[in-house]
């Protein structure tokens, strides 16, 4: 399984992420596997990195359904990477209330530590910087996600820069 920001492998669906889409499918009634579209693509894009049209081509083709159907969800969700981007995607919350409570403030300081604006990759290929819609965690503002998977609360720079510090040790560890 590849990692966010190496590059896509074609757009084909490994054996694993085939059996992974189908337990999703087997969720649903037999005439509505599309309504796993969400959850393949999630799963197409953890072992992509990010959703290029072939991969999101053979999700279609997976799920049964057109790929402009596959196309609409993966633009429309924030969650979803259509081109490629940073080893680390750091989607930070500027909603209303995050935004009150030091969500901009934040924001701010993650581009001038990483010298990157919202939708932009840093120079070492490790993070790309997003903003956010609400994360349903407006108490503990500023909150942020780290590849979609881990959310960080109460972000102030102290946190966000030891969060950055950790990010890149541990991109250190696993280099070649």
């Amino acid at each position: 399984m590849s990692t966010a920001g190496t590059p896509d492998a074609g757009g084909t669906l490994s054996a694993d992420a085939r059996a992974k889409i189908d337990r999703e499918v087997a969720k649903y009634p037999a005439d509505q596997r599309q309504s796993a579209v969400m959850a393949a693509l999630a799963v197409a894009q953890d072992e992509h990195g990010w959703l290029s049209p072939a991969t999101m081509d053979a999700v279609a083709g997976h799920l049964g359904m057109p790929p402009v159907a596959v196309y609409e969800v993966a633009s429309f969700y924030t969650m979803y990477d259509t081109a490629p981007i940073g080893r680390y995607k750091l989607t930070i919350c500027t909603n209303l209330p995050c935004a009150l409570s030091g969500g901009e403030a934040a924001a701010v300081h993650l581009k001038e530590a990483l010298g990157v604006d919202f939708n932009e990759t840093s120079a070492d290929g490790l993070f790309t910087l997003k903003e956010g819609e609400c994360m349903g965690a407006c108490g503990d503002a500023p909150v942020m996600l780290v590849n979609n998977k881990r959310m960080c609360s109460f972000m102030s720079n102290d946190r966000l820069d030891a969060l950055v510090d950790e990010l890149k040790s541990a991109a250190a560890k696993d280099a070649p």
